[in-house]
């Protein structure tokens, strides 16, 4: 066993010089055997029995060890969990782990070293530098350890901690840009299965009880987020929260001053709804943050910018506008609907508000109110009103007149302040999906050319992305139209085909619906992907898969009837080696 000698136990250096040194050798070896053996004198007349059984001694030896290391290990366990007073119990562990400790270097017997440290509630610095110096050593600890070494150590959590937030980011990535399966996988999992995540209850483990540790987490998300203006770190801050509140980590949840409001915000996603005590609940949180604590704006506006908030503040409006059309009333008038416009707004400026550092809730556009959402309602009622003239016995005059009045542009008003107004383009993006969702062909066309000129791009976010696509899937026999080929492609992918992002979630879309378009459009839209693929290596190989995709299609049996018509530019595109 290498190592015996720096703890003062004679080992092979000694034996080695011993057999050098003598001259019966023999001799020598039985001697070392005699004082290096377990001291027992009942247990010598056995050791001939197990020469007779072939055993040898290393066997016998590392037998016993074994056994003995795993009684001593349940010892520490009990001693651990005994009902002695904390003091003495600590006392007990801290001998033991100075008589330990010089083992610690001994791979057989370091188990016995770890579980010691691990029950020590406080390590000395000079067992955790050890720890530290040998790589082998800390990669052994235990998390309860590591703990103790990290929070004196943000470097050395920070690498720990890279890769998880990494592995987290991929794994988001990889539901929003899923080409294969058409339906919305971002959204589908509620908030109680999103953080069961194997990044989330492995940072939530690692954390353990430690603020300290926590608030390094935090302080790291904050500046991947501001680094990246990546949402998915903002989603990482809120089921990090949430999952230390299900363990009821008090420690920590007692002193996040968003902890509360997180809850309540958490527990209205789960159930899809705000009522009344909960709004109440919610402006509370937000009209209590007091001169000096401005600070704690920066991170519920962090908590507010998740994309799944988000989702369900912008949904939850369009809940409240459509009770609201169905009552008669008006927007201004619904306390509700107006808390949850603030609560967007703050979510919607998390970015600038951390990186300004200036903690100050944005002050609510009156007009968007008054004349925003307005214009919104309007588009509503048209819809109701195409669909119940839809319902009516058929009256050709009727119905051209009506279809005329409810299907024009969208008022100006609307087009003004999705250009301009954060909290109205997300309303005005949420809406068009509402209206794919309804499959209501008229009322998306009418609008999701406008989003094209959203501020800030915002209409170009992959969780958009996503959820437009999943809701124009099946819709997949609109685009045998050209009119809604026009919409959807030229007046609004099109418009930032250049962005890698946008070409998988368009490429996704041609991937399930493209057996629909007519041959001409299908041309078109190879050669624009071909073009803007060239220089993005994930579209262009998502590209190739796709043309094989349709190579495949084309020569199979049963698809030969359906491609008969397509003209040869379409074909010399899926021939050409440019291509490719």
């Amino acid at each position: 066993m290498a190592g015996l000698e720096s703890v003062g136990i004679p080992g092979p250096d000694y034996l080695r010089e011993a057999l050098t040194n003598c001259s019966d050798p023999l001799k020598a070896i039985e001697e070392f055997q005699v004082d290096n053996g377990i001291l027992l004198p009942s247990l010598r007349p056995m050791l001939p029995l197990l020469d007779l059984h072939a055993v040898s001694r290393l066997e016998f030896h590392q037998t016993v060890m074994e056994e003995l290391r795993q009684k001593l290990l349940e010892q520490v366990t009990r001693l651990a969990q005994s009902d002695d007073q904390a003091t003495d119990r600590d006392t007990k562990l801290r001998d033991l782990l100075i008589k330990t400790f010089p083992f610690v270097g001994l791979k057989p017997l370091r188990p016995v070293v770890m579980c010691v440290l691990k029950h020590l509630p406080h390590i000395e610095d000079k067992y955790l530098k050890a720890l530290v110096a040998d790589r082998a050593l800390y990669d052994e600890c235990d998390t309860e350890v590591k703990q103790q070494i990290w929070q004196d150590s943000q470097s050395l959590f920070g690498d720990e901690v890279s890769p998880l937030l990494t592995q987290y980011i991929a794994e988001k990535d990889a539901l929003l840009f899923n080409y294969e399966t058409p339906t919305n996988l971002f959204f589908g999992p509620s908030p109680k299965v999103r953080r069961q995540g194997e990044v989330v209850q492995r940072l939530t483990q690692m954390i353990g009880r430690n603020v300290k540790l926590y608030d390094m987490v935090l302080q790291f998300l904050r500046t991947l987020f501001l680094r990246t203006r990546n949402v998915h770190y903002c989603t990482l801050r809120v089921e990090l929260l949430m999952s230390l509140h299900d363990l009821e980590i008090q420690e920590i949840t007692s002193v996040d001053p968003c902890h509360k409001f997180t809850w309540c915000l958490d527990a209205c996603i789960r159930e899809k709804n705000v009522d009344v005590k909960r709004s109440r609940e919610l402006q509370g949180f937000l009209d209590s943050v007091r001169r000096g604590q401005e600070q704690v704006l920066g991170d519920i506006s962090m908590m507010l910018c998740d994309a799944y908030a988000i989702n369900f503040l912008a949904t939850s409006v369009l809940k409240i506008l459509q009770h609201v059309i169905n009552n008669e009333g008006m927007p201004r008038d619904n306390p509700v609907l107006l808390l949850l416009l603030r609560m967007l707004a703050v979510g919607l400026q998390a970015w600038s508000m951390i990186d300004s550092q200036v903690f100050k809730e944005p002050k609510m556009d009156a007009h968007v109110v008054t004349k925003f959402l307005p214009s919104l309602v309007s588009l509503m009622v048209d819809d109701q009103v195409r669909a119940l003239i839809a319902k009516l016995p058929q009256d050709d005059r009727q119905s051209a007149i009506t279809t005329i009045e409810h299907s024009g542009p969208p008022p100006d008003t609307y087009n003004a302040y999705i250009q301009e107004n954060n909290v109205a383009s997300t309303l005005a993006m949420y809406y068009t999906l509402h209206t794919a969702r309804q499959k209501d062909r008229q009322a998306l066309m009418r609008v999701l050319g406008t989003l094209a000129s959203s501020e800030s791009d915002r209409a170009f976010e992959d969780p958009f992305l996503h959820s437009l696509v999943a809701l124009l899937i099946p819709m997949a026999d609109e685009f045998s139209g050209e009119d809604f080929c026009t919409v959807v492609f030229d007046e609004f992918f099109f418009t930032a085909v250049q962005r890698e992002n946008v070409l998988r979630h368009l490429l996704k879309l041609l991937w399930h619906v493209y057996h629909k378009f007519p041959p001409n459009r299908l041309d078109l839209l190879l050669k624009t992907m071909q073009s803007a693929t060239q220089h993005l290596e994930v579209a262009r190989d998502l590209y190739v898969q796709f043309t094989e995709r349709i190579k495949a299609n084309q020569q199979s049996p049963s698809h030969q009837s359906s491609y008969e018509s397509m003209d040869t530019n379409l074909i010399n595109v899926l021939q050409s080696p440019s291509s490719i």
